[in-house]
């Protein structure tokens, strides 16, 4: 990890938590404490792994310190992403029944399903408050432009959403079908990231595009690749089951391409649930019939949109040399 990415990381956490001390109130020591947990900050097993990598308050600062910007300025923008993020996960949790995050037990297992999506409720507000302090430092058009992108990506993030809790249960779904809704549940926000960090560092349209283009496919390559791991991933280095997405019946694009095949694949998928016991055999039916060799494909095809989009972006200095490394890493991921 290089120095400027530690700086920013640390610069992000104090950020965050001044965001959340809104609710540190006699009144709302709890709803604090909740707010608090979930950010990985208080509990049993607090601290980094619980916190997860920061990667998307890290885009925005690395964006705007490479087009131009003064990366603590845009540390408001950052926090608000960041805790868009953390929303999206909270009821993400109990939308999926997941009692576990990051290895911890979820806030609506510990606190109930009300206080939960208050809990996160709570995040989408501080989110939009977060992104207006930025009037201390921007112009007020500047600002209004930050939070319309963020509002946007929003209703993106609930598009997506939407659409994957509709295709549980449909029999009738494509590969065509994968796109609108991973566009809007994992590369709306990386999108957005790049798109608002730039926005705080240069005017240049052409430069804004080509940030907001490499969000987007990086958001496409990240979900395609997280897709590739939930089935035939080292549960070693990756931390979660393969059993887990097939089990889940969830409908990534590996399974889509072997539905789109009607073959053995398809017909055991039709039966009903894959048990446990069946994964290791079923898993190898998909790649037998295409459906890992397809699915590296589109992943190399939406690393190297994301790469050239960002050389087109030509992030200048440190923070540029990050994140052409960030962006490396991220394209290159085992876990």
């Amino acid at each position: 990890m290089t120095e400027i990415i530690k700086t920013m990381l640390a610069a992000v956490e104090i950020e965050l938590q001044g965001q959340v001390s809104r609710l540190d109130a006699p009144r709302t020591k709890i709803y604090h404490e909740m707010l608090t947990y979930h950010m990985g900050w208080t509990g049993e097993n607090a601290g980094p792994e619980a916190t997860g990598k920061r990667i998307r308050p890290l885009l925005v600062l690395l964006a705007s310190a490479a087009s131009g910007g003064n990366w603590q300025s845009a540390l408001p923008a950052a926090a608000a992403v960041e805790l868009l993020h953390n929303f999206s996960l909270i009821h993400d949790d109990i939308q999926d029944n997941s009692d576990k995050r990051r290895g911890r037990s979820t806030v609506w297992v510990k606190w109930g399903m009300p206080q939960a999506i208050n809990a996160g409720d709570g995040l989408f507000v501080l989110s939009n408050l977060a992104i207006t302090d930025l009037i201390t430092s921007y112009p007020a058009e500047i600002v209004v432009k930050a939070a319309q992108i963020l509002h946007e990506t929003c209703l993106d993030l609930t598009r997506g959403q939407y659409l994957d809790i509709s295709y549980e249960n449909r029999l009738d779904l494509g590969v065509e079908d994968y796109w609108p809704m991973i566009s809007g549940k994992t590369a709306a926000l990386l999108s957005s990231c790049c798109q608002i960090g730039a926005l705080l560092g240069t005017s240049d349209e052409s430069t804004l595009e080509a940030y907001r283009s490499f969000g987007h496919y990086l958001g496409l390559a990240f979900q395609v690749q997280d897709d590739i791991l939930g089935i035939w991933g080292n549960e070693a280095v990756t931390g979660k089951s393969v059993a887990s997405d097939l089990v889940k019946g969830k409908k990534s694009l590996p399974v889509l391409v072997g539905l789109d095949k009607k073959g053995k694949f398809a017909q055991r998928w039709a039966q009903g649930p894959i048990q446990p016991v069946e994964v290791e055999e079923i898993a190898q039916l998909l790649a037998s019939e295409g459906g890992y060799g397809y699915t590296q494909e589109i992943s190399k095809q939406m690393t190297d949109l994301a790469i050239n989009s960002l050389r087109e972006a030509d992030p200048q200095g440190e923070a540029g040399d990050a994140l052409m490394d960030l962006a490396d890493k991220l394209l290159k991921r085992e876990s």
